[in-house]
């Protein structure tokens, strides 16, 4: 019987790491979405796993020599570089991802990364220190700089019993980036080659070491908004506040406490160079003058506590030297359009979204919402209306309205 043709070919790295034994179940969901698989393995993975598992799953030879004696001419790296149409290292320890950093080619995977023409992807896994450690960090800093893209890692236990980031992703995820880089039906590119900065979730500003002041937000638009922005295109950093949500595969997450942390974050980022910010967090207006160093304990009926104004982060990155294209969020519960334009005039924006809280069906921990966009005069554009409708279909129509306004 005639085998179909595969969608693509994906060369699977599998690094040294306990999360190697997910990798073959990776394969088998590839192969069972229609991909062609080969699979190369450093001498690190073949302490965790045998190359016979990944040969039987795949239904082809593992490579693990750089110069194989049974490949044409025994340049088999140059073969593969060309047979593949994406390649995907997962797990991605630390260590290979050193080495791809500084450039290596000192065994087969670093080898045929560096010699092939096709979109490279890396889905880091290791332990959390090891992954919060700032060399790791400004490795993969390079990665992105020269094009890698980088899969974001899961949080939760760990084989060694720490808990954090650093987990590999299951494999269906892997499996939705291998489709969304390869399927030729995507969302239009809007933001292709763009580095878009999005704030998201609530601030925390603490009364005492156990207590803070902070509000309902979920984090669900900002981190919708990362999606699609991703999807358009766009290299995406998510600055969130504390909440319970996955971080966005292929968008980089930094995770923040207070109103002073976001602004500091922001700033970097923007000095960095971005072009795009999108500032969905829901910041604390104020918060405590004075940071108890214990916990408060209860004394009278009533309690006074002397707040001051926090730094209003959007309006500070709209005045910045080196400006972004800016869009604001105004969550309110009344007089949302009149607030809303008030807003996008006295902090200098170019765009902002406001929603009326006060609804129970499109409030900050519904699923869904809806929006009225409006624009800096000098686009010359009328409002938006964005009738109710999932956070995710939201995202996308936001994107459409920054790409619109964009090109003006």
């Amino acid at each position: 019987m005639k085998q179909p043709q595969p969608i693509a070919n994906i060369v699977l790295g599998v690094t040294g790491g306990i999360a190697a034994y997910k990798s073959a179940m990776l394969v088998r969901r590839l192969r069972d979405a229609g991909y062609a698989v080969r699979v190369v393995m450093t001498a690190g993975a073949q302490a965790f796993i045998t190359p016979l598992t990944f040969q039987a799953l795949s239904g082809h030879p593992v490579h693990t020599t750089l110069l194989d004696p049974e490949a044409e001419a025994g340049m088999g790296h140059i073969e593969l570089a060309r047979w593949a149409d994406l390649v995907l290292v997962a797990p991605a320890s630390a260590d290979v991802l050193a080495r791809l950093a500084a450039g290596l080619a000192d065994d087969l995977l670093t080898t045929l990364v560096l010699a092939t023409a096709a979109p490279v992807y890396v889905a880091p896994a290791m332990n959390q220190q090891m992954w919060a450690n700032r060399i790791t960090q400004r490795n993969l800093k390079t990665l992105r700089d020269h094009g890698v893209q980088v899969i974001e890692p899961a949080s939760g236990e760990q084989a060694c019993g720490d808990v954090g980031a650093g987990r590999m992703p299951e494999p269906d995820d892997l499996v939705q980036v291998v489709q969304a880089a390869l399927d030729p039906v995507q969302p239009a590119q809007h933001l292709a080659g763009l580095h878009v900065v999005i704030t998201a979730g609530p601030t925390r500003e603490a009364l005492d070491p156990v207590r803070y002041i902070s509000n309902h937000s979920s984090g669900k638009m900002g981190f919708a908004l990362a999606d699609a922005c991703r999807d358009a295109g766009a290299r995406v950093t998510l600055i969130a506040g504390p909440v319970s949500l996955a971080t966005p595969l292929g968008v980089e997450r930094i995770n923040i406490g207070s109103a002073r942390d976001l602004l500091a974050q922001s700033l970097a980022v923007v000095e960095a160079g971005c072009d795009i910010f999108i500032a969905t967090a829901a910041v604390a207006d104020y918060r405590p003058e004075v940071v108890a160093d214990h916990k408060i304990k209860k004394s009278g009926e009533i309690t006074e506590i002397r707040l001051v104004k926090n730094p209003d982060v959007v309006a500070t990155i709209a005045q910045h030297a080196k400006r972004p294209f800016v869009v604001g969020f105004a969550a309110e519960t009344q007089n949302v359009e009149a607030y809303a334009r008030g807003k996008l005039a006295n902090k200098q924006l170019d765009m902002i979204a406001c929603n009326d809280v006060s609804r129970a069906d499109i409030g900050f921990a519904s699923d869904e919402n809806a929006m009225h966009v409006f624009f800096s005069d000098r686009y010359g554009f009328e409002m938006v209306t964005l009738d109710k409708a999932s956070k995710t279909e939201i995202a996308r129509r936001l994107v459409d309205c920054i790409e619109q306004a964009r090109r003006s």
